[in-house]
């Protein structure tokens, strides 16, 4: 993607992501709630403007680095194989994630992601910005489920399947976090992560019409 920007749109994308590093690396080290936006600007070697210009709160600085999961299940739904249910394509990719380690859920042991994690579930405004995140994500799968059940945008239906969809998802990621927080490895947690992901999509899967 990046190839198709043009100079000063990569400058300001280097920029934006140079700011966000540097904020979650002070946060992490230092408390979220101790470092200040004039800290983060002075380490970053901007102005507190340009912060403010890339980042309206502190809390936008920390999700920036996984801002492009918001759309991730609808992608994944639109992408999905011909004749696949959209239950089915976002099961197989929950499961590929699994097996690859893939932080999002929450099947990883490195120390920023325990870090990161254990910020965010100490911080309220954390966790509060973690929920409108969800929310929109919640908004952006319902359209692809629109589309792919052929509803109204406005319908009910796709929005309930969409809240049902990502509990699921939700519930499986939080388990795998608090494994991860209380000890456990990746290699040694996945058979059972694996598991448990297969009963709840199946569950899932028995819950939700066809179409």
């Amino acid at each position: 993607m990046t190839d198709r920007l043009g100079l000063r749109e990569r400058k300001k994308l280097r920029t934006g992501e140079l700011i966000s590093e540097t904020a979650v690396a002070l946060f992490l080290r230092d408390g979220f709630d101790r470092v200040s936006i004039t800290d983060v600007a002075a380490a970053a070697d901007v102005s507190k403007k340009t912060v403010f210009n890339y980042f309206p709160s502190k809390e936008d600085l920390v999700f920036h680095p996984i801002r492009d999961h918001v759309d991730e299940a609808a992608r994944v739904v639109r992408a999905r194989e011909p004749g696949e249910s959209p239950v089915r394509a976002l099961h197989r990719h929950f499961l590929a994630g699994l097996a690859s380690g893939d932080p999002i859920t929450g099947l990883a042991d490195y120390p920023e992601f325990l870090d990161f994690q254990r910020m965010v579930m100490g911080t309220p405004s954390l966790k509060l910005r973690l929920m409108e995140q969800w929310i929109r994500s919640e908004d952006s799968l319902s359209e692809a489920l629109a589309e792919a059940f052929g509803h109204a945008p406005g319908d009910v239906a796709p929005r309930v399947l969409a809240a049902q969809i990502l509990a699921v998802q939700r519930t499986l990621t939080v388990r795998n976090v608090e494994r991860m927080l209380a000890g456990d490895r990746p290699a040694d947690a996945l058979a059972r992560s694996t598991e448990e992901a297969e009963q709840a999509f199946e569950l899932l899967a028995r819950a939700l019409p066809a179409t």
